[in-house]
């Protein structure tokens, strides 16, 4: 595949939820989910990006949720940061298995697995055309994936962040519960804020907002979407 039109954002940060990763299973890693994905990821590269990825946690392990049941939260967001290691992991194995190179940065050592993360190391690898894949989240537990995905797009001076999830975009209501919702292509970090709107948590946004990465949330489901999104087509919802 190549780029229907010049790319407008030339490296981009990719936000996966973990859920994004099961398919239609109740929990884990569809393989056939993971293999297309990396085939959009690919397509993106051969034209020409720079491509990051953080990959949540929730199709394997959610630490908020066992805290909730009364775990010590600091616990459980350790279990949460190596589920996300697993995840990247899966994710560099399906990207290498196509022919690219990728590197998983991990914010926590595990040296015996993958890179510890070190800025200037990531931007490097960028730079010669490697995917990487930045794991275990901030580092630091009450942080979530969003909010690292969002500081790691500030830190490698991303053009763009994409969050991609099983809808298209950001909607007025719930399409599922309300006939009437609809979608909305734009929005600003601080209407986002306001109405308290579930695009990324207010950490993230802020992050974004005060760094001036834009960010786009669309359906990854969607054959193209990332290309399009890339090309800065009006996919999904654009904050900024």
């Amino acid at each position: 595949m190549t780029s229907p039109a010049p790319l407008r954002y030339k490296r981009i940060l990719l936000k996966l939820s973990g859920e994004a990763l099961m398919g239609d299973a109740p929990f884990g890693i569809d393989p056939m989910v993971i293999r297309r994905i990396a085939s959009e990821v690919d397509d993106l590269r051969r034209a020409g990006a720079e491509i990051a990825m953080v990959i949540g946690a929730g199709n394997l392990f959610r630490g908020a949720g066992l805290a909730a049941a009364g775990m010590d939260r600091v616990t459980a967001d350790h279990m949460g940061m190596l589920a996300t290691i697993m995840n990247s992991l899966a994710m560099q194995d399906a990207l290498e298995q196509r022919g690219l190179f990728a590197r998983v940065m991990s914010a926590v050592r595990i040296n015996q697995v993958c890179e510890d993360y070190i800025r200037r190391r990531a931007v490097r690898h960028l730079e010669k055309g490697r995917i990487v894949i930045f794991a275990a989240g901030t580092g630091n537990p009450f942080f979530t994936t969003d909010s690292a995905a969002s500081l790691r797009a500030v830190e490698i001076n991303a053009d763009l962040l994409i969050k991609a999830t099983k809808v298209d975009g950001v909607y007025s209501a719930d399409p599922k519960k309300d006939r009437s919702a609809h979608r909305i292509p734009r929005l600003s970090y601080d209407e986002v804020i306001e109405r308290k709107l579930a695009v990324m948590d207010t950490t993230a946004v802020v992050l974004c907002r005060d760094h001036h990465v834009p960010l786009r949330v669309l359906d990854m489901m969607q054959h193209g979407a990332l290309m399009r999104a890339a090309c800065g087509a009006d996919d999904g919802t654009l904050v900024s």
